[in-house]
């Protein structure tokens, strides 16, 4: 094992030196101007040639949970699928509910998500609720007997809230699905078929990248985001690994980077975190590497993406390199007539319909509870060693 200096160095300069660096400029002040992932992504001409074909007329009823600063509620197009019906929405700030209901056409309001779980018509919940929630949330929706999906991360720096997801979601049986839009993005989805062709072989190193700068306050219910530990949110790297192969991490040392912000400087925040930007190595199932970033202090670029570097053939640069002759269909599934691709890399669309779709098949969704949970712990994990100095330490697994 290097010395502690030497991999320091490593860590915090792989991250910025690799190919693909990106990070987009966050605007100042309390309503950003633009948040990446917002914005709709061009339609898909592969994915507008296929016919969607339903598989069932029934409609889901649907409860949805939250329209704060990204307005995510509204975000993924529920309102808009030919298989859904939204029943109720909530949201704890009465305008806030008010523009859920009008942007999802729905009349039934109510003033928290505890009320809207008794409600016996609805099936199936989407929580878009703060992240420190994210857990609690889901829980109470799966103890009123209703499929839930809810926004990244599944917890909130918590392993044991962790457990506790876990084990109710086995109990009750319910579909339960983290919406991580990295899962739908062309890069990552293109990989994930790869991999079910067999093009990678063993995963010998992968990166896993999230850059998106934030330096000060950024708004959120009771101030969530303000200081709070980079790899607490590391789903739209991890993915990159974890939903193309199936797989998951076993262990971690992680390197932070300590910015001259008033936030960082003596962990002068609500988490009495010291870093701004966390590079973390990570050991794979697969006795591979994993380098994965989450990079807020960078000025000028915006990505969400990853490559995959195996024994049989590789991805980057958005092309598979590699002994594959006959390579798979690489393009995402169709959508539904109405259903739009939507924000981070028209992924938004992609996932209600899987969510909706493994609702009707009765099978398991795509980041089922499993994959959720082997995404985010990680992340807790890996801050724990940044606070240890780059100390490597275990990451507790799910496996069905």
């Amino acid at each position: 094992m290097p010395q502690h200096s030497t991999r320091r160095h490593f860590l915090q300069t792989a991250a910025l030196g690799g190919a693909s660096l990106a990070l987009a400029a966050q605007a100042q002040g309390q309503q950003p101007k633009h948040i990446p992932g917002l914005k709709d992504a061009p339609a898909d001409p592969r994915v507008a040639r296929k016919k969607w074909k339903p598989v069932s007329d029934r409609k889901v009823r649907v409860g949805i949970v939250g329209y704060g600063v990204c307005r995510w509620g509204a975000a993924f197009g529920f309102q808009d699928h030919p298989n859904v019906e939204v029943v109720a929405v909530s949201d704890l700030f009465p305008d806030r509910c008010a523009g859920l209901a009008k942007a999802c056409r729905c009349k039934k309001t109510y003033p928290s998500l505890e009320e809207l779980v008794k409600d016996d018509r609805i099936e199936a919940v989407f929580v878009a609720t703060d992240a420190p929630s994210h857990a609690r949330h889901a829980i109470t929706v799966l103890e009123h007997g209703k499929h839930v999906a809810v926004a990244v991360p599944a917890v909130w720096g918590n392993l044991e809230d962790a457990d506790r997801l876990f084990e109710t979601v086995k109990r009750t049986g319910l579909k339960y699905m983290m919406f991580e839009t990295s899962t739908y993005r062309a890069d990552c989805y293109a990989m994930y078929r790869l991999n079910q062709a067999g093009a990678f072989g063993k995963v010998v190193y992968m990166e896993g990248e999230y850059y998106h700068r934030i330096t000060g306050d950024f708004p959120s219910y009771k101030g969530w985001r303000t200081g709070s530990p980079p790899l607490w949110y590391p789903t739209h790297s991890t993915a990159y690994y974890v939903n193309v192969t199936g797989g998951h991490f076993t262990s971690v040392s992680c390197q932070g980077f300590h910015p001259n912000y008033p936030l960082y400087r003596h962990a002068q925040n609500p988490y009495k975190n010291p870093f701004n930007d966390e590079m973390a190595l990570m050991e794979t199932d697969q006795g591979g590497t994993a380098r994965i970033s989450m990079v807020r202090s960078v000025t000028g670029y915006h990505a969400e993406t990853g490559r995959i570097y195996g024994e049989k053939g590789s991805y980057y640069g958005n092309r598979y390199h590699g002994t594959l002759k006959q390579l798979p269909d690489l393009s995402r599934p169709p959508l539904p007539p109405g259903v739009r691709g939507g924000g981070h890399g028209g992924s938004h669309g992609h996932l209600t319909e899987e969510f909706i779709r493994a609702i009707l098949e009765d099978r398991r969704p795509m980041v089922d509870v499993v994959a959720a949970l082997n995404m985010t712990v990680c992340g807790i994990v890996a801050h724990r060693s940044a606070l240890r100095d780059g100390e490597r330490l275990p990451i507790p697994v799910y496996k069905w």
